[in-house]
């Protein structure tokens, strides 16, 4: 029996997953079918049989037997004297069923027809990875760390698909070792050189809310909806969010017990500051929520204009400016409103000042502890005093002094 072994090109075929048996079928039987175009100028009179499961195939020729000297066409009909040299049993009006040597074909059409298969495979790889990560945009997925790059992070699915992780989708925080396993969102599917490229984020707040949707499972059920979710990756989140049913309290459902919630989505984030509220249609509300941990006085809004003042008592404005201006930018990303902080009894603009809990990555408890206890809850506050007093006041070294000084004025001079 004439046959080509094409256990390779199967094997390929098995390995990529969701390519069903039909859709290999039909592509070897279009590989083949071309290769008889270009032979014999038509297909029509020809069987192409795949076996799949032992990775071979027959073709079969289908001509039709006629009298000697009838034969008007040589691809589908053959002459009498001919059909018996074959079969001495056959008979004129009788279809003749003969198989077709491969190697007929030649070896240069062979080899071509391996190519044109081991191609097509390559493309339904792609359409199938295309499909399978296009319809997953949004969702979590684990993946292994294979390759840590400059720029960007080389991660492999559990079908050894590779997925790509850039550095603009990262934590600031975030640090990756080969082997380990993390968690990213699946942003979009972009097409480099005709080649499916798969681009997770953990910045998105798409991974942010499905990490909420993972962990309260009131979100899950579709009890509590987040309405909107603005992220500064690795320092700050505003996630707002709704009850539909009543005897639910929707910021303590995605807190939990003692911040049991959320305090693994804040672990995953690398110590991201995540501000749960209350979602509400009443702007004065959602701007005083907004601007989380700080305590508003009163506001003045331009709902025209959408923009808002908002007067604060001295010690809090610092808090609702935050770090590097963190806290008020967030605020107006998730109210959509140009917000102004002022200080309540001056009715003038604060001057930019930061609150000492903002600086617990890089200045010791105890040593904020100390400064409060000598008065000073901003690092403007610090500032105002020289190292001297500082180091008569305080139970802190002049080396500590003059570190923390610098940190605080760094932030300062980088603001």
């Amino acid at each position: 029996m004439a046959s080509i072994n094409l256990i390779e090109a199967f094997q390929e075929f098995k390995d990529a997953e969701n390519i069903d048996r039909p859709t290999m079928m039909k592509v070897v039987e279009d590989v083949f079918k071309t290769l008889l175009r270009k032979k014999y100028s038509s297909d029509e009179n020809f069987d192409v049989i795949v076996n799949a499961e032992k990775g071979d195939l027959e073709i079969i020729r289908r001509r039709m037997i006629v009298e000697d000297g009838e034969v008007m066409d040589p691809l589908a009909e053959i002459a009498y004297s001919d059909a018996v040299k074959i079969e001495p049993d056959f008979e004129v009006g009788e279809e003749l069923y003969e198989e077709v040597d491969i190697l007929d074909f030649g070896r240069r059409a062979i080899l071509a027809a391996k190519q044109t298969l081991a191609s097509r495979i390559s493309d339904l790889k792609k359409n199938v990875l295309v499909k399978k990560y296009g319809d997953r945009i949004g969702e979590i997925i684990s993946s292994e760390v294979y390759q840590v790059w400059k720029k960007e992070v080389l991660l492999l699915d559990e079908d050894s698909n590779e997925l790509i992780l850039p550095k603009s989708e990262q934590i600031p925080q975030d640090y990756f070792k080969k082997g380990e396993t993390i968690r990213a969102v699946v942003k979009k599917v972009d097409l480099k050189n005709n080649s499916p490229v798969i681009i997770l984020s953990r910045t998105s707040p798409d991974f942010l809310a499905k990490l909420l949707e993972i962990e309260v499972p009131e979100i899950f059920d579709g009890l509590i909806t987040i309405r909107k979710i603005v992220r500064e990756p690795g320092e700050r989140a505003k996630v707002a969010v709704e009850s539909f049913d009543d005897r639910i309290d929707p910021v303590g459902a995605c807190v939990g017990m003692k911040g049991s919630r959320i305090h693994g989505i804040v672990r995953e984030l690398k110590n991201e500051n995540i501000d749960v509220i209350n979602w509400t249609n009443n702007i004065q509300l959602l701007i005083q929520r907004s601007l989380t941990p700080s305590k508003i006085s009163y506001m003045e809004i331009d709902n025209e204009n959408k923009h808002a003042d908002v007067y604060l008592k001295a010690d809090q404005v610092s808090l609702a400016i935050g770090r590097r201006g963190v806290n008020i930018k967030l605020a107006c990303e998730l109210t959509g409103y140009d917000i102004d902080v002022f200080r309540e009894s001056e009715g003038e603009i604060e001057e930019f000042d930061i609150d000492l809990e903002e600086f617990a990555d890089e200045i010791e408890p105890w040593i904020i502890d100390e400064l409060r206890r000598v008065g000073c809850d901003t690092a403007r506050s610090v500032l105002d005093l020289t190292a001297d007093e500082l180091e008569r006041r305080t139970d802190l070294e002049r080396e500590t002094i003059d570190e923390l000084r610098r940190i605080l004025q760094e932030e300062f001079d980088r603001g």
